[in-house]
C-alpha cells in the first residue's frame, strides 16, 4: 500500500451514512440507472444499511440536446443537492449513487453552502468541463462539472462551487475547450502516474474533502465503460489513493456516478462489489 499523504490527519467525522440511490434520469441511457441501483445495493451490503432509492428505473431512449435533458432532469438535479444538504445538515455522511456525473450541478453547490472550507476531489477519466456553445456533442453529461463551477449557468438558481477548491485526478480524455479552460483556470489537474500522491497531498492541503468517483477513472481493461480511456487506474491504485486521502483529510461525503452497467445482473453485481472494495477507505465505519 502507498504511504499516507502528508498533512495534519483527519478530523472527526460522522460515521452515520446517508445512502441514497438516485434512479431518476438526467441525460444517461438506462444502463446507468441500473448501475446506480447495483452500486447502492453493494454499498448498503458493505455498510450494513438499506439504501433509500429515489425514482424508478426510467425507460431507455436516445441521447438528446442538453437543453432537453436539463429541463426534464431539473428535479433530479435539485433532489441530488437536497440529499447532500439534508445529510450534512444532520451531521451525517452523504453517499449518493447516480447514473450521471451531472448530479454535480446539484451536489457541489450544496456542499459549497454548507462546507465552504471543503475541497472536491474529482476522480474521472473525463473532466465534464464543457460549456454548451463549445461542446462537440451537446451532451449534458459532459457539462456537469462546468455548470457546478459556474463556467456556464444551468439555470438552477444555485451558487457555484469555486473552482480553486477543485482537484481533478485521473483525467485523461479532454475536449479542446475543456483543456484550455483547465490549463488557464484555478482548478488543479493531476494525472495517474506514480507521483500522483505527492501532487495530491499538495493540492488537498489537509482540507475537508468531498469525493466524486466516476468508475471510468479505472482502466478499461478492468472496468468496461461506454467511453473508454486507456491508462486508467487499477483497483489497487484507486484503493491506495483513497486510503491516503482518508488518512490525511476529513472525508465528508462521497458520490459515485456513471457506472455503465452490464446487461447481466450477476456481472453487474460482481463489478459493483469490486468497486466498493476499492472505495472501502472512504466508507464510514457504520
Amino acid at each position: 500500500m502507498a504511504g499516507p499523504l502528508s498533512g495534519p490527519g483527519p478530523a472527526a467525522r460522522s460515521d452515520e451514512p446517508a445512502l441514497v440511490g438516485l434512479r431518476c434520469r438526467i441525460s444517461e441511457p438506462v444502463a446507468y440507472a441500473h448501475g446506480a441501483e447495483a452500486l447502492a445495493r453493494a454499498l448498503g451490503a458493505r455498510l450494513g444499511t438499506e439504501p433509500r432509492f429515489i425514482g424508478e428505473i426510467p425507460a431507455d431512449g436516445p441521447r438528446r440536446p442538453h437543453s432537453d435533458d436539463l429541463r426534464d432532469g431539473r428535479g433530479c438535479l435539485l433532489e441530488a443537492g437536497g440529499q447532500v444538504d439534508d445529510a450534512l445538515s444532520a451531521g451525517r455522511f452523504p453517499i449518493l449513487t447516480h447514473g450521471d456525473c451531472s448530479i454535480a450541478m446539484g451536489t457541489l453547490p450544496a456542499l459549497a453552502r454548507l462546507r465552504p472550507d471543503a475541497r472536491v476531489l474529482w476522480l474521472d477519466a473525463h473532466a465534464d468541463f464543457n460549456v454548451p456553445e463549445e461542446s462537440p456533442s451537446d451532451w449534458l453529461g459532459g457539462m456537469g462539472l462546468a455548470g457546478a463551477c459556474g463556467r456556464w449557468d444551468p439555470g438552477l438558481g444555485l451558487a457555484a462551487f469555486e473552482p480553486d477548491r477543485l482537484v481533478l485526478c485521473g483525467v485523461r480524455d479532454l475536449d479542446e475547450g475543456e483543456r484550455e479552460a483547465l490549463e488557464h483556470g484555478p482548478a488543479t489537474v493531476i494525472g495517474a502516474a506514480l507521483e500522483t500522491l505527492v501532487f495530491l497531498a499538495n493540492a488537498l492541503d489537509g482540507a475537508p474533502v468531498y469525493v466524486h468517483v466516476d468508475p471510468d477513472v479505472l482502466d478499461p481493461s478492468i472496468w468496461p465503460c461506454e467511453f473508454p480511456a486507456p491508462d486508467g487506474l487499477s483497483f489497487e491504485k484507486l484503493y491506495d489513493l483513497l486510503e491516503a486521502v482518508a488518512g490525511a483529510c476529513e472525508v465528508i461525503g462521497l458520490e459515485v456516478a456513471s457506472y455503465w452497467a452490464p446487461a447481466d445482473p450477476g456481472e453487474r453485481a460482481q463489478l459493483a462489489k469490486a468497486l466498493v472494495d476499492a472505495l472501502e477507505p472512504l466508507l464510514p465505519a457504520g
